[in-house]
């Protein structure tokens, strides 16, 4: 049957409305009510052209009020529009950047922050259909008014989704209830939250409790929900009540109306939404007749690369084809895999390459069978469960997670003697490439009512001892009423891994694992071989090599050796230069260094940048937004190559992995941590994943400098946000860096926290260390750091010792009996002699060129009638920031 829900046009249960009938209906419905006209601002970024911002909140009734910002850019007329979801604990600030990215690609783009999330309100329902998913049919009734957004009929706007992680989820439930949506591009998702969580009816318990935590605590969601984590949390069981709760709030349960052009970007590197929720997804909705485009990335929630600049490339193409039906738009292969292809020897990252198919394999194609050897073996489920077998560790993600070093062939799993049974194959006699889920077929016996295990197929190598687990994943199966003895199919997690000619696969099944709810009560369990194990190849997946241009084909053969001369010298000047002996003593060196904006080449986030940064010094890198702050940082880090000039920390040159980053620590947008363990569990735990020696992590000194205290014995979950972010500019410090990076350090604080992180960093420095430290906090700036960078739309405008920029004597500051118009400034900005004129509570702050004086400047404003009651040097860094930069913060 429809259910009409309060505030929303009519949502589809069984069988989408009409589009007729949603206008007839329309008219009855209630509207979206919102509180105030909102705040219009334009929004200045490392990207152009400028996008304006609407700030505004929707009305969802029942008192929810959900928080949104709307962008558009570019001139006047209709245009596509897209919802952009956020992940879970998150809100819609986190996807501003890729939203300013749409707008200025084309499309108005739609951000909102999440029923329980952000700034809005209203209890967590997990994608709730009633809740969450209702809140996205008002915001495109909202859509469908705005007179910039392209409506495909009246009350339908021509509409797509996108989003990762939570917001992946509601994009999928957005096309399954609400037919005005017209495409999807969800990332990183579940089609069926029920089976993530309860695998093969076992509690993902590790997981569990992060959703519950980075939600704010039980409180927080929807009380049907709380119940049932309390409930299940403490059975370590999952019932079929809890099941069907999270089926509801599926996009498996609404499989058959998800009918819209479809990019799955899923994520190899999770153990929390693993591979094969996308193929379900990818199943269904093909089944429906809709395109379905699958690319597996190779990061996840457990840490890795998830190639963000790639897939949104790729999210904004898949737009342009089916929302503004350019059919030019090159929406790429059927099937993507980013593969490790080894190591890269100048810096030690794994080389990632894109393998592509024509179509989707699936998970099990053209299995090969390969024997196992091993005899039936008993092994134990210990009391309690403990201790656990290790493979994933939810929260680590970010380049440090655990199946990132897997990636790079570190095996970093734990198996307790005892605790498992293994049946090994013989040496493969060539390279085999696992494409898919693997698998076998056991038979089990338990001295208790159930069992459960966990499978995984290690890679092992020719000595018998290094072996890798791929992706760090297990598959989990509880086996009921196992004490008669039961022949139980395991699918294994989905991978594409190669293992090498001479290797071995190894079976594995424990009885335990770190992220699951095991039985507590001790029993024994007895396993046998059933059948071989069936591991697909999915052959059709190739990396081809990259072809000629058309132009090479066509030159003769003299034409094509000179551009084989061109290419190979071409080559040799990309070799990273030899470090410059002279600066070898130098934290860092920036020269002429320049970004052009991504899609436009005569734009730049940063131009002609040079500065220096000696020992000691504690530098504030400040300006407005869209100043360029955020790309130099993270071409500081290595993270984006420069188009111009160059960066050099030490002497070294940087390039992405260069060796020399193992002396810069930074903070950039927080650390997650794991809530369960304590400051120092978590610290050790991190610099663990690093692979780095022990004794090279300096733990106590970079504790003693952040100063957490006995806070470090307690669990992470009863920190302030003050102690968290310690916790994180400790984990930057692990190490003692030289060079420490720290991006906004003091958001969300307090003064006396920020009072404590400004103590940190002068103790951080004062050992002849050097920080580097962007902040809006100008007053805060000014009481902690030495010296200063300011930058304005891409360009330094000022460096130099903090006292001398506020002391500068070519600003005045200018007190006013009244305060002064905005055109009489303008005037006054225009008079010979003067630089910029900013007006200010006090007055007005004037900067001088070289041929200003003081005196001239006092005679032409009492021509001008302006009221000068005192003219004086400003000794506020407030004051000269605004000057420095005309005003435009």
């Amino acid at each position: 049957m429809d259910l009409r829900l309060p505030g929303s046009r009519w949502l589809r249960s069984r069988r989408p409305l009409s589009r007729r009938s949603r206008r007839v209906i329309s008219a009855a419905a209630a509207v979206v009510v919102l509180a105030g006209a909102g705040t219009w601002s334009a929004v200045a970024s490392d990207d152009a052209p400028a996008v304006r911002r609407a700030d505004q909140v929707v009305s969802a009734g029942g008192g929810v009020r959900v928080d949104t910002s709307y962008f558009t850019a570019g001139p006047d007329g209709r245009r596509p529009a897209v919802l952009l979801g956020h992940g879970f604990g998150g809100s819609k600030d986190d996807v501003r950047e890729q939203a300013e990215d749409l707008a200025r690609d084309g499309y108005a783009v739609l951000t909102w922050s999440a029923r329980g999330f952000g700034g809005s309100t209203g209890k967590i329902g997990l994608n709730d259909p009633e809740g969450e998913v209702a809140d996205v049919s008002r915001l495109i009734d909202w859509l469908a008014d705005r007179p910039e957004v392209e409506l495909d009929e009246d009350g339908d706007p021509r509409v797509g989704m996108t989003g990762g992680s939570y917001g992946g989820a509601i994009a999928l439930l957005g096309a399954g209830y609400d037919d005005r949506v017209d495409a999807i591009a969800p990332a990183i998702t579940y089609f069926d939250l029920a089976d993530a969580l309860f695998p093969n009816g076992v509690f993902k318990k590790l997981w569990a409790g992060v959703f519950v935590n980075s939600g704010g605590g039980c409180e927080k969601f929807e009380p049907a929900l709380c119940a049932m984590y309390e409930r299940v949390a403490e059975s370590g069981v999952p019932d079929a009540e809890a099941r069907e709760l999270l089926e509801a709030r599926s996009p498996s349960a609404v499989a058959d109306r998800i009918d819209v052009p479809t990019l799955l970007v899923q994520g190899q590197t999770d153990s929390l939404f693993p591979l094969g929720q996308a193929d379900a997804a990818a199943k269904a909705i093909r089944a429906n007749g809709a395109p379905v485009d699958v690319d597996w990335i190779a990061g996840g929630h457990d840490g890795g690369s998830l190639e963000t600049d790639r897939v949104q490339e790729r999210v904004s193409t898949w737009f342009d084809r089916y929302l503004k039906d350019d059919k030019g738009a090159d929406t790429g292969p059927a099937f993507r895999v980013t593969r490790t292809g080894g190591v890269d020897s100048t810096d030690g990252r794994a080389v990632l390459n894109g393998a592509s198919a024509d179509t989707y394999p699936g998970l099990t194609s053209d299995g090969r069978s390969f024997p196992l050897t091993g005899r039936e073996q008993s092994f134990a489920n210990p009391a309690g469960a403990n201790p656990p077998a290790v493979s994933s560790l939810p929260g680590l993600g970010g380049s440090g997670g655990l199946a990132q070093l897997s990636s790079l062939g570190v095996g970093v799993s734990l198996d307790f003697p005892g605790q498992y049974a293994r049946f090994e194959s013989a040496p493969v006699g060539d390279d085999l490439r696992i494409t898919g889920s693997p698998a076998v077929t056991v038979h089990v016996e338990s001295t208790g009512d159930d069992a459960v295990l966990f499978g995984k197929v290690y890679d092992v190598g020719p000595d018998g001892r290094q072996q890798v687990l791929p992706s760090q994943l297990v598959a989990p199966v509880r086996v009921e009423d196992a004490k008669a003895g039961k022949d139980v199919t395991l699918t294994l997690p989905a991978v594409d891994h190669e293992v090498q000619k001479g290797h071995r696969l190894r079976l594995v099944l424990a009885s335990t694992d770190l992220g699951y709810a095991s039985p507590a009560a001790p029993a024994t369990y007895t396993v046998s071989l059933k059948s071989d194990l069936t591991v697909p190849t999915a052959p059709g997946v190739t990396t081809a090599a990259a072809p000629l241009p058309a132009w090479v084909v066509w030159l003769p053969a003299a034409g094509a050796l000179i551009a084989l001369a061109l290419l190979l010298t071409g080559r040799r000047r990309t070799t990273a230069p030899a470090p410059d002996p002279e600066l070898a003593d130098v934290p860092l060196q920036i020269t002429g260094l320049s970004k052009r904006y991504a899609r436009s080449s005569d734009r730049y986030a940063v131009r002609d940048l040079s500065l220096r940064v000696e020992k000691g010094q504690v530098l504030g890198l400040l300006g407005p937004n869209g100043a360029g702050k955020t790309t130099t940082l993270r071409m500081l880090m290595g993270l984006i190559k420069p188009d111009g000039g160059e960066i050099r920390v030490f002497g070294h040159a940087i390039r992405p992995g260069a060796p020399v980053l193992s002396r810069v620590g930074a903070f950039v947008e927080g650390a997650g941590f794991l809530p369960h363990l304590s400051g120092r569990e978590n610290l050790e735990l991190y610099w663990r994943a690093t692979g780095r020696p022990p004794g090279d992590a300096r733990m106590e000194e970079a504790l003693e400098i952040a100063g957490l205290g006995d806070a470090l014995a307690r669990a992470v979950r009863t920190y302030s946000q003050g102690m968290r972010q310690r916790l994180a500019i400790a984990q930057a410090m692990l190490g003692l860096p030289d060079l420490l990076i720290l991006d906004e350090p003091t958001n969300g604080l307090d003064p006396p926290q920020i009072r404590e992180m400004r103590e940190v960093m002068i103790r951080y420095a004062a050992a002849g260390r050097t920080v580097i430290v962007s902040s809006h906090l100008l007053s805060e700036v000014e009481q902690s750091c030495t010296h200063l960078v300011v930058m304005d739309r891409g360009q330094l405008v000022q460096a130099g010792p903090v006292h001398e920029i506020i002391g500068s004597g070519d600003t005045l500051l200018v007190g006013t009996g009244t305060p002064v118009d905005e055109p009489v400034a303008e005037k006054i900005a225009a008079l010979p002699g003067v630089v910029s004129a900013v007006r200010t509570d006090e007055g007005l702050l004037v900067r001088l060129d070289a041929d200003g004086t003081a005196p001239r400047l006092v005679a032409e404003l009492v021509r001008l009638e302006v009221p000068v009651a005192s003219v004086g040097p400003h000794r506020r860094l407030e004051d000269a920031f605004l000057t420095l930069i005309g005003g435009s913060a």
